[in-house]
C-alpha cells in the first residue's frame, strides 16, 4: 500500500488494502450498528467528538485538546492513511476527513457508500470487538479548509466566490426554521446532499460527470471558492469532500452554519 489513497475509496478498493499496517479504518456509525457488524479491524469513533456540541453553533469544531486526545484514543497516527465510514451516507465520515483536513493530516478518504454499499456489494462484516492502539497524536489546526462568519461576511458578493447550501430545498427557502431565522445566506445555491448520492448504489456518490453537471448548473465552478455549510456542518462536510473528490482547488466548510448565521439577528438572509 504505497500509494496515496483516493479521497473516495471504493468499496473493493478497501477491501484489497485491508490488514495493510498503514492502514486504519474508522467507523462512526451509531454504537449498536457497529456492535451488530463493522469491517474487520475497524476501530469505532463517537461522532460527537467531532463537534463542540454547544449553542448557538453546535457544529464548531471542539477545542484542539478534547479532539487530539480523541484522535489518539482510536488509535489515528500521522503515517496512517485513515479510511471512513458509516451508516448514513457519509456525513459523518466526511466531517472526519473534513476534520483531518483542519488538522493538516497527509491522507484520508471516505468509503464511496459506507456501511450501505460494502454490505449491498456482499463484503463481510465481524462483531468481533477491536481493540484500538492508542497512540499521541499530534497536530495543530490549520485555516485553509474552515470558513468563519465573519470570512463569509467580507466575501459576499464577490465574483470569485460562491455558497453551497447543502440543506433540504424547505430549509433553504426557510419554510422549515430550525434556528431563530429561516432562510439561506445571501447569495447561496441549493444543492441537497442526498441528491449527490445513488440511491440504486448503495448511496455511492453519482458519477463524476453527473456531479460536474449539477454543479456547473449552479454557477459553482472550480475558478471560484466554494464554501460549504448546512445546519452544524455534517451534511455539507459531505459536499465539502464531494468538491474534493472532484478536484476544486479552493474549498472550505462553514462549522458554524445555520445554526450561527440563523440565530445572529445582525447577519442578512434571503428566502
Amino acid at each position: 500500500m504505497a500509494a496515496k489513497l483516493p479521497t473516495v475509496v471504493a468499496p473493493e478498493t478497501l477491501l484489497e488494502l485491508l490488514g495493510a499496517p498503514e492502514l486504519l479504518v474508522v467507523d462512526l456509525s451509531k454504537p449498536e450498528i457497529f456492535q451488530q457488524g463493522h469491517i474487520t479491524g475497524a476501530v469505532h469513533l463517537d461522532y460527537k467528538q467531532l463537534i463542540r456540541g454547544a449553542p448557538p453553533a453546535p457544529g464548531l469544531p471542539p477545542l484542539l485538546e478534547p479532539l487530539i486526545a480523541a484522535l489518539s484514543a482510536v488509535g489515528i497516527d500521522h503515517g496512517h492513511q485513515v479510511v471512513a465510514y458509516d451508516d448514513e451516507g457519509g456525513g459523518k465520515a466526511c466531517r472526519l476527513l473534513w476534520t483531518l483536513d483542519l488538522l493538516g493530516h497527509p491522507a484520508a478518504g471516505v468509503l464511496d457508500g459506507g456501511l450501505h454499499a460494502w454490505v449491498a456489494d456482499g463484503h463481510p462484516l465481524t462483531a468481533a470487538g477491536t481493540a484500538p492502539e492508542p497512540t499521541r497524536y499530534h497536530a495543530a489546526f490549520t485555516e485553509a479548509p474552515l470558513a468563519d462568519k465573519a470570512h463569509i461576511l467580507a466575501r459576499l458578493g464577490q465574483p470569485d466566490f460562491a455558497l453551497l447550501d447543502a440543506r433540504s430545498p424547505q430549509e433553504f427557502d426557510g419554510s422549515k426554521a430550525r434556528a431563530a431565522r429561516g432562510g439561506h445566506i445571501p447569495g447561496a445555491v441549493n444543492l441537497n446532499w442526498l441528491d449527490t448520492m445513488d440511491r440504486k448504489r448503495g448511496l455511492r456518490l453519482l458519477p463524476g460527470d453527473a456531479l460536474r453537471s449539477m454543479l456547473q448548473t449552479l454557477g459553482l465552478t472550480p475558478e471560484k471558492e466554494v464554501v460549504t455549510y448546512c445546519h452544524t456542518h455534517h451534511r455539507s462536510a459531505h459536499s465539502y469532500v464531494m468538491l474534493k473528490h472532484l478536484g476544486y482547488p479552493s474549498i472550505k466548510g462553514y462549522a458554524g452554519s445555520w445554526a450561527e448565521w440563523g440565530n445572529d439577528a445582525d447577519t442578512p438572509v434571503e428566502t
